[in-house]
C-alpha cells in the first residue's frame, strides 16, 4: 500500500492543506484522483502533490483513493509552481491549481473545436534582418541553444521589428526540440499575431489560449497542448499556465501593460509565473516593449535582465512627428469643441492624401459624468459609489464597475432642479462629432462597448487594416501592438485623462500610452504625424513622449520613485477584508494591522498604514476595508507569510470575512 498527500477541491481556506490517502494503484505526482472527503465521505476531486509519504499514524484511519483520472494530469513542474504561488502570493493551493486545470470535459473524437481553424496566415516577406535585429537574435539564440536560463529586455522603438525577433527566437526554440509561449497584453491582439505565426510556422503547431474562447474551445486547445500536438502557445496572460513541457521560451510583448497583472483571485504577476516555470526548464524569458515599465528597466540596469535595444525603425522611416497642442489656448480663441484647430486641419489633409486616422481617448461612453448645475449633485451607482458614465446610444447612465444601467432623471433627485447636464467626453461622443465633421468618411469605434466578442474585434480591426475604414476611434485597445501601414495621423484627444488618475504610476502610464499610440502612425513608407491635445502640455511625461525620449523620462521618474519609496524601491502590499458586516470588515483590518505590528517584521512598523474603506469596491451587499503596507525590499515574503497566518485564523473563526492579499496592485488606486 502506498500513501500520498493530496489537495482536495474544496473551496475553503479552512481546508487548504494536505490530506493523506492510501492508494493501491500506481499514482504519480500531478494525477487527479477521486477521494472520499470529510465526515460524510463526499466524493471529491483531489490533486496529488506528494507520493511515497511516510505515515506516523494507524493505517486503518487513513481513507483510500477511489479512482485515478486517466484523461490528463498535471506535471511535476506545474505542482511545484502551485506550491510556489501559494507561498509568494498568500493564496490557496486550489487557487493556483485552477490556473492550470482546464474547465470542461473532453470532446468526442472528431468533434474538437479549433478557434482559428479557418485562418490562412499572413504571408511573410522578410528579405533580411537589420543589423540591430540580427544582433538581438544572436544574443537570444545563444542562450536558447546553450540551454541557459537567461532574461532579456528588448527595448525597441515602435516599428523596429520586435515581432520578427520574437519569431526568430521561436524558430530557434523549436529547432532545439522545445516549446514556446507567446503572450500579448490584449485579447484583441491575438488574431493579428496568430495570423503572422501561422504564416511562418503553420496552423498545426499553434494553439491559442485566452478568456474570450468558449469553454469547449479552451478545453480542446488545452488538450492539444497537453498531448504535445501544439508547440507554440499564443495567448493573453492565462497562456502562461499552458500545460507545456520542455519549455524553452516565454515572450511577453508590450511587457509594461497592466493587464499582465491579474486583478482577480489569484492575484499574480505573469512575469513571475513565467520566470518560475522557465527556471525549471532552463528556458529564456524575452520581454519586449517600446516603453518598458520603470520596474523592468531598473531590473535591466541592475543586471537582472539583459538589455537589448532597437533604436531604429525596420523600414528606416523616421519616427512620427509629435506636436503638443495647448487646449487652454484653444479656449482663449473661442474653440470649445473636442478637436483643436490644428487637429481638424491635419485630419482634412490626411484624408485628402488617402491615408487613415486613429483618434485615441482612453475613456469610453458619451459623457464622463452627469451632474445637476443647480446643486452640483453627481449621479452615482448606489452599489459602487462611483459616478455614472452617460451612454447616448442606450440613453442611460452606466456604472463601469458593475455594469448596471440607470435611466437619466428629468430632475435632480437631490434638489429637484431640472438643470441636468452631461460633462466631459468619451469615445462615443468623439465618434458622433467626427461623423458630423466628416459624414462622407467611414468611421468606426473600438472600445469595450463595441468589442463585445472576439468576432466583432476582428471585424473592426480587419476593416481598418484593409482600408475599409478611414477613421478609427478607440481607447487603449488601439494603442497596443497593432500594425497598420497606411496610418498618417494619430490624434490623442485628451492626454490628461490618464495623467490625472490618483496613482503613483499616472505619469508612467501617460508616457506609455502616448508613445504607444503615436507608434501606430507612419509605419509604412511615409512619416506620420501625431497631435497630442492637453491642458498641461508642459508635463515631463508628455514632453518626453513628444521627443521619443524614454531615457529622460525614466531618469526623472526613477528619482521620484526612489524619493517616495515606491516600486521598484519597495513592494506595495494591499490586504483586503470583505464582509457583509461593515464592522466585521473594519475590525478584521485593524486586528491584522496590530498583528503585523506585534510580529515586528520591521523595527517599528512605520510602513503599515491604518485601515481604510475601499471607495471603488464594486461588491453588492458587502463592504471592503484594506490596509496598505509599503514594504521595504527583502521583506515581502515575511509579510505575505504572516498575513497568510492571520488569514488562516480568520478562516477558522468562520465569521464570513474573507481576506485577500494583493502585491503591487494596478487597480486599487
Amino acid at each position: 500500500m502506498k500513501y500520498i498527500n493530496v489537495v482536495v477541491d474544496n473551496n475553503s481556506r479552512h481546508t487548504d492543506t494536505y490530506y493523506t490517502y492510501s492508494a493501491e494503484q500506481d499514482v504519480k505526482k500531478g494525477n487527479l484522483v477521486k477521494v472520499p472527503f470529510n465526515r460524510g465521505n463526499r466524493r471529491k476531486t483531489a490533486y496529488v502533490f506528494e507520493t511515497d509519504v511516510q505515515i506516523e499514524c494507524d493505517p486503518a484511519v487513513i481513507k483510500q483513493v477511489e479512482s485515478v483520472e486517466t484523461t490528463f494530469s498535471l506535471t511535476e513542474e506545474m505542482i511545484d509552481t502551485c506550491i510556489w504561488m501559494r507561498r509568494r502570493y498568500g493564496i490557496k493551493y486550489l487557487d493556483a491549481v485552477r490556473c492550470f486545470v482546464p474547465n470542461g470535459k473532453p470532446a468526442k473524437e472528431g468533434k474538437e473545436k479549433e478557434p482559428y481553424r479557418d485562418a490562412e496566415g499572413e504571408p511573410q516577406n522578410i528579405d533580411r534582418l537589420t543589423v540591430e535585429q540580427q544582433e538581438a537574435v544572436n544574443r537570444i539564440s545563444g542562450a536558447i541553444e546553450g540551454g541557459r536560463q537567461e532574461n532579456f529586455l528588448l527595448h525597441g522603438v515602435t516599428g523596429s521589428g520586435k515581432t520578427e525577433v520574437y519569431m526568430q527566437a521561436v524558430d530557434r526554440t523549436l529547432k532545439m526540440g522545445k516549446t514556446a509561449i507567446m503572450l500579448v497584453p490584449e485579447i484583441a491582439l491575438t488574431k493579428q499575431i496568430t495570423d503572422r505565426f501561422i504564416g511562418r510556422f503553420g496552423k498545426d503547431r499553434i494553439a491559442v489560449l485566452h478568456s474570450k474562447l468558449t469553454r469547449r474551445e479552451r478545453f480542446d486547445e488545452w488538450m492539444r497542448i497537453w498531448r504535445g500536438e501544439a508547440k507554440i502557445v499564443i495567448g493573453a496572460r492565462i497562456g502562461v499556465f499552458a500545460p507545456v513541457e520542455n519549455l524553452g521560451l516565454v515572450i511577453m510583448d508590450e511587457e509594461h501593460e497592466a493587464t499582465y497583472k491579474s486583478d482577480m483571485t489569484p492575484k499574480y504577476e505573469t512575469v513571475d509565473i513565467a520566470l518560475k516555470r522557465l527556471m525549471h526548464y532552463s528556458g529564456v524569458l524575452l520581454l519586449g516593449s517600446a516603453t518598458p515599465s520603470v520596474v523592468s528597466y531598473q531590473r535591466a540596469k541592475n543586471g537582472i535582465y539583459q538589455l537589448i535595444e532597437l533604436k531604429h525603425r525596420y523600414n528606416s522611416c523616421p519616427l512620427p512627428k509629435v506636436e503638443l497642442v495647448d487646449m487652454r489656448e484653444e479656449l482663449k480663441e473661442g474653440n470649445q469643441t473636442i478637436f483643436s484647430d490644428r487637429l481638424y486641419r491635419q485630419m482634412e489633409s490626411t484624408l485628402e492624401e488617402g491615408r487613415q486616422i486613429i483618434l485615441f481617448l482612453n475613456r469610453r461612453g458619451y459623457s464622463t459624468f452627469v451632474s445637476c448645475r443647480e446643486c452640483g449633485e453627481v449621479m452615482k451607482c448606489p452599489e459602487c459609489g462611483i459616478s455614472l458614465t452617460y451612454h447616448k446610444r442606450e440613453n442611460a447612465g452606466i456604472c463601469h464597475y458593475c455594469g448596471r444601467r440607470f435611466s437619466i432623471p428629468s430632475s435632480c433627485p437631490s434638489c429637484g432642479s431640472r438643470y441636468i447636464k452631461y460633462f466631459g467626453a468619451g469615445t462615443e461622443k468623439v465618434e458622433e462629432f467626427t461623423r458630423e465633421l466628416f459624414p462622407e468618411r467611414k468611421t468606426e469605434r473600438l472600445d469595450l462597448d463595441t468589442a463585445k466578442n472576439q468576432r466583432e474585434i476582428d471585424r473592426i480591426i480587419g476593416n481598418f487594416s484593409r482600408g475599409k475604414t478611414d477613421i478609427l476611434i478607440g481607447t487603449q485597445l488601439v494603442a497596443k501592438g497593432l500594425d497598420f501601414r497606411n496610418v498618417g495621423l494619430v490624434g490623442v484627444v485628451a492626454a490628461d485623462v490618464s495623467l490625472n488618475i490618483p496613482d503613483y504610476r499616472s505619469t508612467e502610464r501617460t508616457f506609455q500610452l502616448v508613445t504607444q499610440v503615436a507608434g501606430r502612425a507612419g509605419r509604412g513608407d511615409q512619416q506620420g504625424v501625431v497631435i497630442v491635445q492637453s491642458y498641461t502640455p508642459d508635463n515631463f511625461a508628455l514632453t518626453a513622449a513628444a521627443h521619443h525620449d524614454y531615457q529622460s523620462f525614466f531618469e526623472m521618474e526613477i528619482r521620484m520613485r526612489e524619493m517616495m519609496e515606491y516600486p521598484p524601491f519597495s513592494d506595495l502590499i494591499f490586504v483586503e477584508f470583505t464582509s457583509a458586516d461593515e464592522d466585521e470588515a473594519a475590525s478584521a483590518a485593524e486586528k491584522c494591522r496590530l498583528f503585523l505590528t506585534r510580529c515586528r517584521i520591521e523595527r517599528n512598523g512605520e510602513h503599515i498604514f491604518s485601515p481604510r474603506v475601499s471607495s471603488n469596491f464594486k461588491g453588492k451587499d458587502s463592504f471592503r476595508y484594506y490596509i496598505m503596507i509599503k514594504c521595504p525590499k527583502g521583506l515581502r515574503n515575511k509579510y505575505v507569510y504572516y498575513i497568510s497566518r492571520f488569514a488562516d485564523q480568520i478562516a477558522a473563526e468562520k465569521n464570513g470575512c474573507s481576506v485577500t492579499i494583493d502585491v503591487n496592485p494596478y487597480s486599487t488606486f
